[in-house]
C-alpha cells in the first residue's frame, strides 16, 4: 500500500459511518439506496472509534446439530491470511430464527482480534459482552446467552447482513450506527467530499446557534450554503 493510500484510509477511519454514507452518495449517486445496513444493531462498544477493514465473510447456523464437523483450521487460516489486514468479519446467520446460538464472545473476539480482525458485523447474536476483547467491535442483531449448535457453513462467499450485500474482500466502514461498503477506487474522493459536506453543513449549524436566529436567517444560510464551492 502506498503512503498516499494509507493516508486516505486513515482519513476515512477518522469519519463516522453516517458521514461516509453521505459522501458516498454524493460521489456515487447510484449508491444512495444500497450498500449499507438498514436495520438496527446491538453495539458492544459504542465508545470505540470507527473501524475500517476488508471483509472476511462467512455464514453460520446454530439451531440444529451439524452433520459434519466444520474445518476450524481452514477458517482461521482464512481469517489470518485470506486477504488484506486489517479485516472485519461479516457473518450471515442463516437460521430461520437468527441469533439462536452465538459464535461470538470472549474467545472468538480475542482470537479474531489477534489475527488482525477489528470487529464483526452479523445479523446473529453475540455474548460475553463484559469479557470480550476491549478493542474488538461487535455489531449484532441481538445478545443471547448460549452458543447452541453454532457452526460455520462456509466462508469467503457473498453474504447479506441487515440489507447490506458484501463480497469477500470488500472494504467496510463501521461504527455504532451500522456499516457501509466503501468503493475502493474512490477513497480519496469520498474523504474530500466528506470535508466539503461538513463545511457546507457548518454554515447552517453555525447560523442556527447565533442569537436571534429566525426563518429569515435560515433562508440566508441556505443561500450561502448553495453558493459554497
Amino acid at each position: 500500500m502506498t503512503q498516499s493510500n494509507e493516508q486516505s484510509l486513515q482519513a476515512l477511519k477518522a469519519l463516522d459511518t453516517p458521514t461516509v454514507c453521505n459522501a458516498i452518495e454524493a460521489v456515487y449517486p447510484n449508491r444512495r439506496n444500497r450498500g449499507f445496513t438498514i436495520r438496527p444493531f446491538t453495539c458492544s462498544r459504542p465508545s470505540l472509534p470507527s473501524i475500517v477493514g476488508h471483509a472476511r465473510t462467512a455464514r453460520l447456523r446454530a439451531m440444529h446439530q451439524p452433520t459434519d464437523a466444520w474445518n476450524r483450521d481452514s477458517y482461521y487460516s482464512y481469517v489470518a491470511e485470506g486477504g488484506p489486514i486489517p479485516s472485519i468479519s461479516v457473518i450471515q446467520d442463516l437460521d430461520e430464527m437468527p441469533g439462536y446460538g452465538s459464535f461470538w464472545g470472549e474467545v472468538n473476539s480475542n482470537l479474531h482480534y489477534g489475527l488482525g480482525c477489528l470487529g464483526v458485523i452479523t445479523n446473529g447474536c453475540v455474548r460475553d459482552i463484559p469479557d470480550a476483547q476491549d478493542k474488538f467491535q461487535m455489531l449484532a442483531g441481538m445478545v443471547n446467552p448460549s452458543h447452541a449448535w453454532v457452526h460455520l457453513v462456509d466462508w469467503g462467499q457473498s453474504v447479506t447482513v441487515h440489507g447490506m450485500d458484501v463480497e469477500d474482500g470488500d472494504l467496510i466502514h463501521a461504527d455504532m450506527h451500522g456499516a457501509v461498503v466503501v468503493p475502493q477506487d474512490g477513497i480519496q474522493e469520498i474523504v474530500e467530499m466528506a470535508q466539503k459536506i461538513f463545511d457546507k453543513e457548518r454554515i447552517l449549524i453555525n447560523a442556527s446557534q447565533q442569537p436571534g436566529f429566525n426563518i429569515e436567517k435560515l433562508r440566508e444560510a441556505w443561500k450561502n450554503m448553495a453558493e459554497f464551492h
